[in-house]
């Protein structure tokens, strides 16, 4: 008699892998932010002037855009385990290569690899998501990648600045090897392949190329993705336009500009739990529109403020209306985006990181067009930021003919 072969069972989800994933996540602000306090003394040493230094910065930026465009396609291919080590391998070398940079143009070149490293990390983690979670889980999970992003925001500059206390900002990128080789140690001990053989892609740039013409074929994907990156746009101006305007325009001194900021990064980790809970709870698009209509909201606040002159406390009110309405979107936005292509979850993944930190680093240089002492051009920026995430989310309401993700 013949026996009918068992059902394959799904391989057990460890206990760490979440929180691995979580730490992957923060990857990019970390080595965004933890050595900012230390950037007028690498100036100094250096003997670089302020707008070549501040390009370590964007170096950094294009790479962790440009990493997840990479790692996302090839994480479908060969697996995301194998392209997670290498990425934190590399990681590890690069940051070394940071802290040993005898001269600006070489950690420029070093900061741009070490972007590209860290965008494995965020991808991966996106599309390992994908690979182990359904439904409400995954939105749930989407909705602690949104809390991590800002909490890393506000806790790597307090401690970079504790750090460059006692070291200089050599040992800084020192520390974020020595995080790397942490994140290495566990990723090899406790990150077990999310994506089996069967379900890869192969073909190489050609399954690639194939895969991109089906996510932007796709007019939700397209939607979201824009969506998200129109809501980053409006997320990086504030962080480039919002230190002239509350110190030189409204004469706050750094510490409590500090303040101000920590506050809003608070507000955008209360925001990416609400948001990932009202996703979870309630509707998919319900969350998303109230989340971006809090960012034009906020947006359309600094607007008038540049219009008209406003009183600290409102312009205080519509940054942190702002930064809690684009992590509140966050959680749907990458739901939309990525629940219908567990196939190509790299692939989609890698679009949608790459819309964020693009679109981010196209919008933030404009809102210093003006200089440093009016508000306007940051309103202008940001309102059209969010205006256009509004445009854009509405092509997200045109189902694909398949059936909607858990809680839409």
């Amino acid at each position: 008699m013949t026996r009918t072969p068992p059902a394959p069972v799904a391989p057990a989800i460890p206990r760490a892998l979440p929180w691995i994933l979580l730490l992957l996540t923060v990857f990019g602000p970390f080595s965004m932010d933890l050595y900012l306090p230390a950037l007028p003394a690498l100036t100094l040493e250096l003997e670089a002037s302020t707008s070549v230094a501040q390009l370590t910065v964007t170096a950094c930026l294009v790479g962790l855009a440009a990493g997840q465009l990479l790692a996302g396609p090839a994480s479908d291919q060969h697996g995301r385990r194998r392209v997670l080590l290498a990425g934190v391998s590399a990681y590890v070398v690069t940051s070394l290569l940071c802290a040993l940079s005898p001269s600006i143009e070489l950690l420029i070149v070093a900061r741009f690899v070490q972007g590209l490293a860290g965008g494995a990390g965020i991808v991966i983690a996106q599309a390992a998501g994908r690979d182990v979670f359904e439904g409400r889980e995954l939105i749930r999970f989407y909705g602690r990648l949104a809390v991590a992003g800002p909490t890393a925001a506000i806790v790597s500059p307090v401690i970079g600045g504790l750090l460059n206390a006692v070291v200089p900002w050599r040992g800084l990128f020192g520390f974020l090897a020595l995080v790397g080789v942490v994140l290495l140690v566990l990723t090899a001990t406790w990150f077990t392949e999310t994506l089996p053989p069967e379900r890869r892609t192969g073909g190489g740039l050609g399954r690639t190329g194939a895969d991109l013409r089906v996510l932007l074929a796709d007019r939700v994907f397209v939607g979201a993705v824009l969506a998200q990156g129109m809501v980053f746009a409006a997320i990086f101006s504030y962080l480039a336009g919002s230190t002239f305007v509350l110190q030189e325009i409204y004469g706050l001194t750094p510490q409590w500009y500090a303040a101000a900021f920590a506050l809003n990064s608070a507000g955008g980790v209360i925001a990416g739990w609400l948001g990932g809970r009202t996703a979870e709870h309630w509707r998919v698009h319900g969350a998303l529109f109230l989340g971006v209509g809090t960012t034009a909201l906020g947006a359309g606040g600094l607007l008038l403020s540049g219009i008209v002159a406003m009183p600290l406390a409102v312009v205080l009110a519509a940054l942190f209306l702002l930064v809690f309405g684009a992590q509140f979107s966050s959680p749907a936005l990458t739901t939309l985006a990525l629940s219908e292509y567990p196939q190509m979850a790299g692939t989609a993944s890698s679009i949608l990181g790459t819309a964020r930190y693009g679109f981010g680093g196209v919008a933030a240089p404009f809102v210093g067009l003006a200089g440093s002492l009016s508000i306007l051009p940051l309103g202008i920026v940001t309102t059209g930021a969010a205006l256009l995430a509004l445009a854009a989310a509405l092509l997200t309401l045109r189902r694909r003919g398949a059936s909607a993700p858990a809680a839409a």
